[in-house]
């Protein structure tokens, strides 16, 4: 599943739109009628709230956005006909984006909106982020951490890849209850989450080795214990279990077990 930095980077792409009419359409007929609704709408805002894209067009409406497992954005082409399968197209003088994919394409009014947002933690790509609520909802935590950074409305924006790799950089096993992780800790996790997800908006990909050029490393060789058979810090065999739900990756050496 696409994590908080590719809908970051997905608004700082369609971010040139701002400010012009757009013209919006369905080529894949599903949201058609809501299209309609705002076709020839300025587009007042694009905002990234962790997993979550919100585009304010024409009269406070928003078209809500969540890649799910699948989604995505793809640039097209002046005068390259639209994708058939793609749930939302939108055109401006600045460019033409198109939606494929996602698992929720949907028009919501100025309350629906503010509610997607209420429901979720704060985002570490965010400078309005509240971190001391972040840290306190982390540190309350009778969970394990890597359950609690998963839980979008603890922390927005997390997802498997940061999870593991973020964990790892600081030392902690992910099934170490939140509370039992010492306040020093959990503020140097948060410190790790706003800079390994700011870079990964710059590089377009998640890239946690250390690197010059960190586009020229290979995809399988890109992270410390996500999806690795070793730790490429110290050579241990990497601890895989489940989470929180979800596959959990920890070094038994960097990361011991609670």
């Amino acid at each position: 599943m696409p994590e908080g930095h590719t809908v970051h980077r997905n608004a700082r792409d369609l971010a040139p739109l701002v400010g012009a009419p757009l013209r919006v359409s369905s080529p894949q007929g599903r949201f058609a009628e809501e299209a309609a609704q705002v076709d020839g709408a300025p587009l007042g805002s694009v905002e990234a709230w962790g997993k979550h894209l919100l585009l304010g067009l024409g009269d406070a409406r928003y078209v809500h956005v969540h890649l799910g497992m699948r989604g995505t954005w793809l640039p097209r082409p002046p005068g390259e006909p639209p994708i058939r399968s793609a749930r939302l197209r939108v055109e401006g003088a600045a460019g033409t984006w198109e939606l494929v994919a996602p698992s929720t394409c949907e028009l919501l009014a100025p309350p629906a909106a503010a509610a997607v947002v209420a429901r979720l933690g704060p985002d570490p790509l965010r400078p309005d982020a509240d971190r001391e609520a972040a840290l306190a909802a982390l540190g309350r935590g009778t969970t394990a951490i890597g359950a609690l950074l998963l839980d979008q409305s603890v922390v927005a924006g997390v997802g498997n890849v940061f999870r593991a790799e973020a964990l790892h950089a600081v030392g902690v096993h992910p099934r170490t209850p939140g509370r039992s992780v010492e306040r020093s800790t959990l503020e140097r996790l948060w410190d790790v989450l706003v800079a390994m997800m700011g870079r990964a908006v710059e590089d377009g990909r998640i890239v946690t080795v250390d690197a010059q050029d960190r586009s020229a490393v290979p995809e399988a060789e890109a992270r410390r214990v996500y999806k690795q058979a070793h730790c490429r810090d110290c050579g241990a065999d990497v601890v895989v279990e489940q989470v929180g739900g979800r596959t959990s990756y920890a070094c038994p050496v960097e990361q011991p077990a609670p």
